[in-house]
């Protein structure tokens, strides 16, 4: 098999899993659910993970099968300056964990709740690196795949991985608009997205502010 083969098989593999991420994320198929089989709405965030989980096997299999022709390898300096990133993007995404309600992230809350709610639970709010980039845990993502030695194969998933970010996270947007409303419209007109921009993030004062604004206009 040659290596244009192999790289259209990842591009295809990884598109599929996107296509189906995607579509079981989506609002309109959580509403599907609630209306036509409502004691699944509790499982919905658990089994959405399992089956992430589930799907990502295959092309962790197609990358093994098919590593490709090095493109680009870190040497010398930049062997400990690529890695250093990468381990300081693997500390920030733990350290950014403490942020987040991971019960309600992996779905073991709403199990345990028997919540048949198919919104957020989560509060909107402000931590530390989401003053500076809108989605971090993507940032620190594409920080590590980046900084890795890549080959062919390696290069078309990164950039599919990328694409994807780029393109989900206006998905998800969409959705935490319909959640938040103003308040993050306001809070997505200061921070970038993506990558985190010097000239570009929120103060502590102007956090606070903006908190208590949206505490203001919900009650």
């Amino acid at each position: 098999m040659n290596s244009t083969t192999e790289i259209m098989i990842i591009i295809g593999a990884f598109l599929a899993y996107f296509v189906i991420h995607s579509w079981t994320a989506s609002l309109g198929l959580k509403l599907w659910v609630a209306r036509h089989w409502p004691a699944a709405v509790p499982y919905y965030r658990l089994g959405f993970n399992v089956l992430a989980v589930i799907l990502a096997l295959p092309l962790l299999l197609l990358m093994i099968r098919f590593p490709g022709q090095p493109l680009w390898q870190w040497q010398g300096a930049w062997f400990y300056l690529a890695n250093g990133l990468a381990l300081l993007a693997a500390a920030g995404f733990l350290v950014s964990l403490r942020s987040y309600d991971m019960s309600e992230f992996f779905g073991t809350r709403q199990v345990a709740a028997g919540s048949h709610d198919i919104h957020d639970q989560e509060r909107f709010h402000i931590s530390g690196f989401h003053r500076f980039v809108r989605h971090p845990w993507y940032f620190f993502l594409l920080v590590i795949l980046w900084t890795r030695d890549v080959s062919t194969t390696q290069c078309a998933a990164y950039l599919m991985v990328s694409l994807y970010l780029a393109i989900g996270s206006r998905l998800e947007e969409r959705k935490l608009l319909r959640y938040h409303g103003d308040v993050y419209a306001r809070y997505r007109q200061r921070v970038p997205g993506l990558v985190p921009l010097p000239w570009k993030y929120l103060r502590a004062d102007e956090v606070a502010a903006l908190l208590a604004q949206h505490v203001r206009d919900v009650d």
